[in-house]
């Protein structure tokens, strides 16, 4: 299968691989591996950029691993590790192209991957719903919880009961509705029972097999995992966001590049114009909740919107004491005219800690609205720091990485190329956002970053070369082992030196770049203000004359 796939893919593999060479060259932190024997006709490859291994260390908690070429017939064995970012964005954690769908081939892809990411394991995983990744996930990641993507199970559904959902269009609808507004496994198993007695199908095979593997889809046995989503019912799509509208099944091998930089770019552009907007901009608050501006001040736009339709919801969702034992109160929490669909929340006013039925927190990270009505009725004023995801926040990136639920990341030396390098990255992100506060800051940040980059290239004639620095970041020139047959190839530069270098410049040139981008920002704000200012002296003026 691998031999005919890549004669189909022709001279494009070696066209990705050239590229991949030449990345790596360029950023040793740059990651590919590739599998099996050297003339790469038996294969699959995989490679993560310096961003998507950082972004990993930030957003790592939850992982999407895309295979639509399965399923859609891609030209194309594209594939793709994800995530979300700060502002609930699509970020990129890796792309591999498989040439062998295999249980060997995805054993692989998969260890790689964990090694390019620091064998640092995601709490959550979402993939399709497919044999072979369940089998790899179950052996490469056994602590890390599977879901199958609901839109994909859908999908199919529809077409394995199209019988039914032309006879009996009805069936389809409330299929979603057990599926997607069942709140507790109890309610979800009747609602089965009843929608299968309902339509006659208690001995239709594949709802039975869907049934058998209801605890990796249906949500109400996923709340109490962190997978990101803001609401139960919200992920009910396909896995493929990042590259959707950039790769599809008419997407070449020779095009596959051109466009995978497309994608990497324009997800860049709209996160810095997110982190723009909710560094140079305040949201409207709605109450005179303390709480309110202080999660204003904390999370990211799109997250403090949530937070906020959470906090608003209050208002119309009192919290009602039920019991307390002293050391934890338990409140009804409900809405006004729909108490049959009533919360329950324990709360332990010593250490400020508070549990909802509704599971929203453990499940995306973001607090109710039911424990905040608790804590109105209790008089909390500010949000516990417990319940302040730091992924979620404008500082998600800038400081320690941190993951608030999964182990911690090994701790490799200090002097390690990987380590200066990712030091290196956060510091320059704190430049370029104090850099970017006004013009005259902007003006002396880009003086600051030409002397520096004049010292950094002075400083390459005359720093030793370590002996750590004489390997690859990526895997430090080690061959990677998977299963059987398989290895890795790492390929590494002649100079190290000259690559610790451009590295540095890289970075530089990068700054300047998102510099830039804030100039152009800033420059938008201020010519918008001078015609306010001018629409506004016409108006006074006009004012003037019609006074006299």
């Amino acid at each position: 299968m691998s031999a005919t796939r890549h004669r189909a893919l022709g001279g494009g593999v070696n066209h990705v691989l050239d590229y991949l060479r030449r990345m790596q060259a360029e950023n040793p932190s740059f990651f590919y591996a590739i599998q099996g024997d050297n003339d790469h006709t038996g294969g699959s490859i995989f490679w993560a950029d310096a961003t998507s291994r950082m972004n990993y260390a930030y957003f790592g908690d939850t992982v999407i691993f895309d295979t639509t070429y399965r399923t859609n017939r891609y030209r194309v064995p594209f594939a793709s590790f994800t995530g979300l970012n700060h502002h609930g964005q699509p970020v990129l954690f890796g792309c591999a192209l498989i040439l062998n769908d295999s249980e060997a081939s995805f054993a692989w892809l998969f260890q790689t991957w964990l090694h390019a990411m620091s064998d640092r394991r995601p709490i959550s995983i979402t993939t399709d719903p497919d044999r072979l990744i369940q089998m790899t996930v179950t052996q490469v990641l056994p602590e890390t919880r599977l879901r199958f993507n609901r839109w994909s199970i859908f999908k199919e559904t529809q077409e394995k009961l199209a019988h039914i959902y032309q006879s009996q269009p009805t069936f389809e609808i409330e299929f979603k509705k057990c599926v997607n507004e069942t709140e507790t496994i109890n309610e979800f198993e009747s609602s089965w029972v009843s929608l299968l007695e309902r339509y006659f199908v208690m001995d239709n095979e594949w709802l039975q097999s869907m049934y058998n593997a209801r605890q990796q889809w249906v949500p109400a046995y996923m709340r109490d995992t962190f997978f990101g989503d803001f609401s139960i019912t919200e992920r009910n799509i396909g896995l493929n966001s990042f590259f959707e509208g950039f790769v599809n099944a008419s997407t070449t091998i020779q095009m596959l590049i051109k466009q995978y930089e497309k994608a990497v770019a324009s997800w860049h552009e709209k996160e810095l114009k997110s982190d723009y907007d909710t560094i140079n901009t305040s949201p409207a608050l709605k109450t005179p909740s303390p709480m309110e501006k202080q999660a204003a001040n904390l999370y990211t736009r799109r997250i403090f919107m949530k937070f906020q339709e959470e906090l608003v919801e209050t208002l119309a969702n009192p919290a009602t004491k039920i019991d307390d034992s002293g050391t934890v109160a338990t409140y009804r929490v409900a809405k006004f005219g729909e108490e049959h669909k009533a919360h329950t929340v324990n709360f332990t006013s010593f250490e400020m800690k508070a549990n909802c039925s509704c599971q929203m927190f453990e499940h995306s990270g973001i607090i109710c609205r039911h424990i905040l009505a608790v804590f109105r009725a209790k008089n909390v004023l500010t949000l516990p720091s417990q319940y302040v995801l730091k992924r979620w926040t404008r500082n998600a990136k800038i400081g320690d990485m941190q993951d608030e639920h999964a182990t911690e990341l090994p701790n490799n030396s200090r002097e390690s190329l990987t380590d200066r390098y990712n030091t290196l990255r956060q510091e320059a992100i704190k430049y370029v956002e104090e850099g970017a506060k006004s013009i005259h800051i902007y003006n002396v940040a880009m003086d600051a970053l030409q002397e520096a980059l004049k010292k950094v290239s002075s400083a390459k004639n005359q720093s030793p070369v370590s002996a750590e620095d004489g390997a690859l970041s990526n895997g430090r020139n080690q061959e990677l082992h998977a299963a059987g047959d398989t290895e890795t190839v790492a390929c590494q530069s002649a100079d190290e030196k000259e690559k610790k270098i451009r590295e540095l410049t890289t970075e530089l040139e990068s700054i300047n770049r998102r510099c830039e981008v804030y100039r152009a920002n800033l420059l938008a704000v201020l010519r918008d203000m001078e015609e306010q200012k001018l629409k506004l002296s016409v108006k006074v003026q006009n004012a003037r004359l019609n006074l006299r």
